[in-house]
């Protein structure tokens, strides 16, 4: 099916509350995508210093997976999104909560939001599926809502990493199969390099503080208006924290290996064996669950899961 615009295909994804956590991150159930929501969350945290007093901004908040990890860690969190259907489960999923608000994007703006009315801001996985006008849009009006000396960070799929790369090439073979009498999807992946990416960010206003770009994400943290000194902190606060920002190498080689699965190049199995090598480590508890769950939905292609 070809869709006219973001809506009509976020809509489409979130038909059902189980639809609608497959199309935010591939988790197959709730529980799996609290575990990816507490992951991004523990990231979102480091890279912008959350404080309790702190005003926080979600664009692409999609059912609320990291928003309802920040609940408790910020006054008030507002989450944006082009579907409503999305908007709908993620009211229902940070119930009974109430310092949150949600709202509907209708154009490429932040219209909703006042000047100057954000302390912090990021987008996690969202611009990665936008034409890079829309990308630089949103970062302008980013730049626009945040307060002087607020920060975002924002990522995206990094061209420039050889697994950034391999994953792009998966959708260039998509493309040389089809068809080609249709357009291209309309949300599809996109990717950026490094040094893109932040242009983008510096031709909206920002000042980079930190980007992160030894996986297959670029990941960029970025202020406003912040003086020398405030520039030197955060830089400084940032490089103490990088570990718990920046994706770890057995990350990216897990991301490899669980893409692999998906595509059906590499059983379950396998993927699984790797992780017993490495149990006990953060990302063994992240991708085991997520590689499980890719398994029990296809066990007419990879067969029952071992017990």
């Amino acid at each position: 099916m070809e869709f006219e615009s973001y809506q009509q295909y976020w809509d489409d994804k979130a038909q059902t509350p189980e639809s609608a956590l497959l199309a935010v991150d591939g988790s197959s159930d709730e529980s799996i995508v609290r575990n990816t929501g507490r992951f991004a969350a523990d990231q979102v945290r480091a890279a912008l210093d959350l404080q309790a007093a702190d005003l926080a901004l979600e664009l692409g908040c999609g059912v609320g997976r990291i928003g309802r990890e920040l609940l408790q860690h910020c006054r008030h969190w507002t989450g944006v999104d082009i579907s409503e259907q999305m908007l709908d489960h993620a009211r229902q999923r940070l119930a009974p909560a109430n310092n949150f608000s949600l709202h509907r994007l209708t154009k490429t703006s932040l219209s909703m939001l006042d000047d100057a009315s954000v302390d912090k801001a990021y987008a996690i996985a969202v611009l990665c599926h936008m034409d890079k006008e829309d990308l630089f849009l949103y970062l302008e009006d980013l730049h626009r809502v945040l307060k002087p000396g607020g920060l975002i960070f924002v990522d995206t799929w990094n061209l420039a990493h050889p697994i950034g790369w391999k994953r792009w090439q998966y959708e260039v073979r998509f493309w040389q199969r089809s068809e080609q009498t249709e357009r291209k999807k309309v949300a599809r992946n996109q990717f950026c390099t490094p040094d893109e990416f932040e242009l983008y960010a510096r031709q909206a206003g920002f000042q980079k503080l930190a980007c992160y770009t030894d996986s297959h994400w670029i990941q960029l943290v970025a202020g406003k208006q912040l003086d020398d000194a405030g520039i030197r902190a955060q830089q400084q606060r940032l490089a103490r924290a990088a570990d718990q920002i920046a994706f770890s190498a057995l990350f990216t080689q897990l991301f490899d290996k669980t893409v692999a699965v998906i595509y059906g190049e590499l059983h379950p199995r396998d993927a699984l064996a790797f992780l017993d090598q490495h149990a006990g480590c953060p990302e063994e508890a992240l991708f085991r669950p997520f590689i499980q769950g890719i398994w029990a939905n296809n066990t007419a292609h990879w067969g029952a899961l071992d017990p």
